[in-house]
């Protein structure tokens, strides 16, 4: 399994390449963003490991980058620990988000799980919606739907559990990865997106609002 770490700190990425290396990964290393965009666009990794601060090109850019043309599974790794900056890491396309200082059992731990969720399923379809995990494109009834990173993976999740009612707290957890509630509308200000781009040239609402409980995607023509 081939992992890129793009991380600058050199002791720190010998540390982790070694460590990887013993556990029967093949672990390169760069430590600059636009090295990184360009082995990561051009070649194919499992999984990707990004430092937020990077020189050439910081880990949030590297990441929009690479989420135009690859759904290749990224973990930050970053000091920056505050409840936005996990935000915007994840809205970014990021889709795990672990702070310095770390054990390494829990990023290998996260990789592991990362890896296999990828490997799972690359395609979702909701009634008439279809999710490709893989090209990360969505289609309604055959008609090209063009959402923001965090607008996919919370549309994912939402078909992950179609028809069932998903509380705020499970969104918060599973795709903003935050555990506390933030006292922000950022679950309400996406799902209120994500409605409008789904429901462009069509009479059916896909997501549904149960009161009391949270939203529901629907299976809808």
């Amino acid at each position: 399994m081939n992992l890129l770490l793009a991380e600058d700190d050199l002791e720190l990425a010998q540390s982790l390449v070694e460590r990887f290396r013993e556990h029967g990964y093949a672990c390169d290393h760069v430590n600059d963003g636009a090295v990184a965009l360009t082995r990561a666009t051009g070649e194919d990794f499992r999984a990707l490991i990004v430092d937020r601060m990077l020189p050439g090109l910081d880990g949030l850019a590297l990441v929009r980058a690479l989420r135009k043309s690859k759904s290749t599974p990224v973990i930050y790794l970053t000091t920056m620990s505050g409840i936005d900056d996990r935000v915007q890491g994840l809205e970014a396309g990021g889709d795990d988000y672990l702070v310095k200082p770390f054990a390494f059992a829990e990023l290998l731990a996260r990789v592991r799980a990362l890896t296999r969720r990828s490997e799972a399923v690359t395609m979702l379809t909701v009634g008439a919606i279809e999710i490709n995990l893989i090209e990360r494109t969505v289609s309604r009834a055959g008609i090209p739907i063009e959402l923001m990173p965090q607008e996919f993976e919370l549309l994912k999740y939402l078909a992950q559990n179609a028809h069932r009612p998903v509380t705020r707290k499970m969104l918060l957890e599973k795709v903003w990865n935050i555990h506390f509630d933030p006292h922000t509308n950022v679950v309400e200000s996406h799902i209120s997106r994500l409605r409008r781009q789904l429901n462009v040239s069509f009479a059916v609402n896909a997501i549904e609002t149960v009161r009391g409980v949270g939203y529901k995607l629907i299976a809808p023509n």
